[in-house]
């Protein structure tokens, strides 16, 4: 018989082992790239790296003077951990009418497990890309409907905040986004703010300043991981303005990152129809287009043996060219899901008739060399 207690049970059991392990594919890069606790300080996250060459190494005479020691130049690196939240919800009456029947009750957990796995990938993996406060889009026009300029981020369900340059608009706070039409890049909301919508951003819900430091935030210009940027180059990834979209032009930062930065990337990160534009430039070079499947089972095609990867939240006008061995996920610990004092994780929701289990994990995404990573910027057409 299904009871609060066994489904606990198998909650803490099979399903965190099955939610740790599909997760751990959200995308390639995230397949890619360390993690662990090694740098966590209480809810804090201290890196410590190692700017220029400080080795001393030289040449010298059989009988002169040795070379003196080196210091080593660090620079501590600071992020706070950031509180990843997923819930799933199961009504009384669900429960109850599986009770006597464990294939419907763990068909029920099924569905919500799928659900929440694939909203933990969507959202964990648009973070990789953000700016760290869970932006979404710009809306453009509203003279025949929302629209807005990347509607792939949007999907029908999601809570959004409509914000300007000042902080969220009059009644713009908690929308739900009702209809996404991809074709026209036009949305539907379940309320619509006052005033002039046009250049406001909207946000995901609750988001802002809460999410992972992302390639935004990266390859931004404002202070990261609590140095001022401007004082310190090696914060500063590399960005290169291109008319159009070449080999030459690729290969040529790649040599850039390598000759000045000692650092070839291992991943060329880029939307989907990036991808396809570089995969048409090396079929008309009449080059073999070769592919490689990633940890994952992700397939990628191969630019001078560096696997391209097309991700959604990636725009059309960027080609990031990074090092994925610069990056580490500082996390206070994996997925785990939050238990009450009982050790309990199903819990009645207040004033419902349902119960609610909610999966955390505290992280923080770090680049450890900044200066190493590139974006290629302003071919898209």
């Amino acid at each position: 018989m299904i009871t609060i207690a066994n489904a606990d049970k198998a909650l803490k059991t099979y399903y965190l082992d099955a939610v740790t392990t599909a997760l751990d594919g959200i995308s390639p890069f995230y397949a890619a790239i360390d993690k662990n606790s090694a740098e966590v300080y209480g809810k804090e996250v201290k890196v410590a790296v190692v700017r220029g060459d400080n080795s001393r190494v030289m040449a010298g005479t059989e009988d002169g003077a040795l070379p003196a020691a080196g210091k080593n130049r660090y620079i501590t690196l600071t992020g706070a951990l950031k509180n990843i939240y997923g819930t799933i919800e199961i009504s009384d009456k669900a429960m109850r009418a599986s009770k006597s029947a464990e294939g419907a009750f763990v068909n029920l957990v099924n569905a919500e497990m799928e659900g929440l796995v694939a909203s933990a990938k969507a959202n964990f993996s648009r973070m990789l890309y953000g700016d760290g406060n869970g932006f979404l889009a710009t809306i453009t026009d509203t003279e025949d409907g929302i629209v807005v300029d990347e509607a792939c981020r949007l999907s029908e369900g999601m809570h959004v905040d409509i914000r300007s340059s000042t902080g969220i608009v009059d009644g713009g706070t908690d929308i739900t986004v009702t209809s996404v039409d991809y074709a026209t890049k036009t949305i539907t909301l379940s309320s619509t703010p006052s005033g002039v919508l046009a250049s406001k951003d909207i946000y995901v819900h609750g988001a802002y300043g809460n999410e992972l430091t992302g390639f935004a935030a990266l390859f931004g210009t404002g202070d990261i991981y609590g140095v001022t940027r401007s004082t310190e180059s090696y914060l500063k990834p590399n960005v290169f303005t291109v008319s159009s979209l070449t080999e030459e032009a690729i290969a040529e930062k790649i040599g850039y990152l390598e000759q000045y930065y000692n650092d070839r990337p291992d991943m060329i990160l880029c939307s989907y129809k990036t991808r396809a534009k570089i995969g048409e430039l090396l079929a008309q070079s009449r080059m073999q287009v070769n592919t490689e499947m990633l940890a994952g089972g992700y397939p990628a095609i191969m630019f001078d043996g560096i696997p391209v990867v097309a991700d959604k939240y990636c725009g059309d006008d960027e080609l990031y060219l990074v090092n994925t061995a610069d990056f580490c996920l500082a996390q206070l610990c994996d997925w785990a899901w939050l238990e009450d004092e009982d050790g309990k994780i199903l819990k009645q929701v207040p004033g419902k008739a349902a119960y609610s289990a909610t999966l955390v994990k505290y992280a923080e995404l770090i680049c450890k060399k900044p200066c190493g990573q590139a974006k290629i910027t302003g071919f898209a057409s």
